[in-house]
């Protein structure tokens, strides 16, 4: 397997699992590279900006595609489309946006946050939009009419992380409030609250099958389930720093 990575250095790094140099590295944004992210067929890579702008790079040629500008800050959470050549983004600068990526344009800004926006994730069926921001709000856009649906306001902290339930109307947040909490999205209101934990929930990942759920402490690594919430495991871990984590097939990596 491989991933890829940014940081404070302004570049863009693709690596090979278990490898300890770089397969490939870009160079090319002015500022810190704070967010990446692969698409569907890992032929290309999106990557979000300290000075807010979006870049898409072709891996094979090594090359930046197009450069999208617009926000104003920091641009720390990137999410492709499940259907289309769609792609959001989320800035500290309060909004959010999608673009067109054939186009190459803006379509739609998302305005109505006070505080920066630290995550955005399409559902799975496509339709819907969820944001999240320093303060620990949550809002669920329509993103056919471009209308808010509603909000969440019960974590106090910022968000970390949301994740749509890969098969069901369900989302599940964590937050540096040490909680993670989960919300129905047919009724939306809140389900559960894991937690609090001793320090801020850096990363949640739902399991394939959707039946678990596995957040990340600063120094430890849990599985749940809801309704009621049951702890069903935990390991130390101690990797100080966490900034993000994945499960690929069974696999689970974390990034500090």
């Amino acid at each position: 397997g491989v991933l890829v990575t940014g940081g404070e250095d302004r570049k863009i790094n693709m690596w090979a699992v278990g490898k300890a140099h770089a397969l490939l590295s870009l160079s090319g944004h002015q500022s810190a590279v704070e967010s990446v992210m692969f698409d569907r067929s890992e032929e290309s890579v999106l990557a979000g900006a300290a000075g807010g702008t979006v870049k898409t790079w072709d891996l094979e040629q090594a090359k930046v595609v197009r450069t999208f500008t617009g926000h104003r800050a920091n641009c720390l959470s990137l999410d492709y489309h499940p259907f289309g050549q769609f792609f959001a983004s989320g800035s500290l600068d309060t909004n959010f946006k999608v673009w067109d990526l054939r186009q190459k344009v803006c379509i739609h800004t998302y305005k109505g946050h006070h505080r920066g926006i630290t995550q955005v994730k399409f559902s799975p069926d496509g339709k819907w939009i969820v944001s999240g921001d320093q303060e620990g709000l949550l809002r669920i856009w329509d993103l056919t009419a471009g209308k808010l649906l509603h909000e969440f306001k019960h974590h106090t902290n910022a968000i970390t992380k949301v994740r749509f339930h890969p098969n069901e109307y369900f989302l599940a947040s964590s937050s540096l409030d040490r909680t993670v909490k989960f919300w129905d999205l047919d009724t939306f209101s809140i389900v559960e609250t894991a937690g609090p934990e001793a320090t801020g929930v850096r990363a949640i990942e739902f399991n394939a099958t959707g039946e678990a759920m596995l957040s990340a402490t600063q120094d430890c690594l849990k599985v749940w389930t809801w309704e009621p919430v049951i702890l069903h495991d935990y390991v130390d871990v101690q990797w100080s720093k966490l900034r993000d984590m994945c499960l690929r097939d069974d696999k689970l990596m974390g990034v500090t």
